[in-house]
């Protein structure tokens, strides 16, 4: 597998990848920088969207807000735990959390009253760090492994695929699905 490396960021040229790894890694880091593009053209829309609700998300759907608060939330979370299991000295290194992690839904609880410029400013200082960063690891790096409860071993570019740009690729949906209910109930 022949793919060329990301090429659109300042300080990283273009290179062709045959070790298939690194090809996959590549093509997660356009995954990421696609759903950074959508949440980006998603932005006027939640500046003008209505604050959250008063209580909190337990039993509902995120708000857009919500969604952003726990993107935002979520990016240094999981670049923490792939540097975890980049510096752990025996594989697997244990990593992770659950959906219900305390801390997980205090920081969504705190944030998600942010102004959206406040929110998006994290997520593009944050995005531009987790790219970069990404694009640094070698061929030894995305092999090593990790351990989380319930996925079980997974490498760090299973955990990138998995945990970074699935899932905010999932929220960017989720967030233009929230803004849509929001409109459609003539918010």
């Amino acid at each position: 597998m022949v793919a060329a490396g990301p090429a659109s960021l300042p300080g990283f040229p273009a290179r062709q990848e045959s070790n298939p790894q690194m090809a996959i890694l590549y093509s997660q880091v356009e995954k990421i920088r696609t759903a950074r593009d959508n949440l980006v053209r998603l932005r006027s829309r939640v500046e003008l969207s209505a604050p959250p609700p008063v209580g909190l998300p337990r039993r509902r759907e995120w708000v857009a807000r919500e969604v952003l608060a726990h993107i935002d939330e979520m990016l240094p979370y999981w670049m923490g735990e792939i540097e975890r299991v980049l510096t752990g000295s025996v594989e697997p290194i244990p990593f992770g959390r659950q959906p219900n992690d305390l801390i997980r839904l205090m920081t969504v609880d705190r944030d998600r009253t942010l102004p959206a410029s406040e929110l998006y400013g994290r997520l593009d200082h944050t995005l531009e760090r987790v790219l970069r960063r990404l694009l640094e690891l070698d061929e030894r790096q995305v092999l090593r492994r990790g351990l989380h409860k319930a996925r079980g071993e997974m490498t760090i570019r299973e955990i990138v695929d998995v945990m970074l740009a699935d899932h905010i690729d999932e929220h960017a949906k989720q967030l233009k699905a929230a803004l849509a209910l929001e409109k459609s109930a003539g918010h």
